[in-house]
């Protein structure tokens, strides 16, 4: 009776682990493109909206330009899974910082893992939009994006920005 026992127990076992997805769960794109979508960033009563396009390689660089007028790329956001560069062409400012120090300022935490998600549409709560809540000190930030439909594996251009023509600034300066 104990054999037959162990025996239905490891068939059980084979039968489980054969029933795993094997990377089902992972993203099928290299890279995604979203033009067009609409953010808004509030905070302390003030709202800045402004299109967006989001350019991604899959866990390895993503571009945020921001374009509140005539398709001028004002702000942009160059992130890779261990550093993240906010550049302000307007004001000749930029700012880098790690998700680690970036974190010990904001909360909840933000991770490449999020960021990723946030711009290929994949949030849990659909692709149609995202709203992210977090504090910086005492002050609260509100993101809201409005995506347009996401196309996957299109070429994107994600080169960088030099930035010895800007002024280094500190992060917690560029986020007020």
């Amino acid at each position: 009776m104990l054999a037959a026992l162990l025996m239905t127990g490891c068939g059980v076992k084979k039968k489980a682990v054969s029933d795993q997805p094997s990377e089902v769960s992972q993203p099928t794109w290299q890279t995604c493109l979203i033009q067009g979508a609409k953010a808004t960033i509030s905070k302390e009563g003030e709202r800045y909206s402004g299109a967006v396009t989001m350019q991604t390689v899959r866990d390895s660089m993503i571009v945020v330009s921001v374009m509140p007028l005539l398709g001028i790329e004002m702000i942009r956001l160059e992130a890779t899974p261990q550093q993240l560069k906010a550049i302000d062409k307007v004001h000749g400012q930029y700012a880098e910082t790690t998700f680690t120090e970036l974190n010990n300022k904001l909360t909840p935490t933000l991770s490449w893992e999020i960021l990723q998600q946030v711009c290929s549409a994949e949030l849990p709560t659909g692709p149609n939009k995202a709203r992210l809540m977090y504090a910086l000190g005492k002050e609260q930030i509100e993101i809201t994006i409005d995506y347009t439909a996401p196309m996957v594996d299109v070429p994107v251009r994600v080169n960088r920005i030099r930035t010895d023509r800007y002024t280094k600034i500190d992060i917690t300066k560029w986020l007020r």
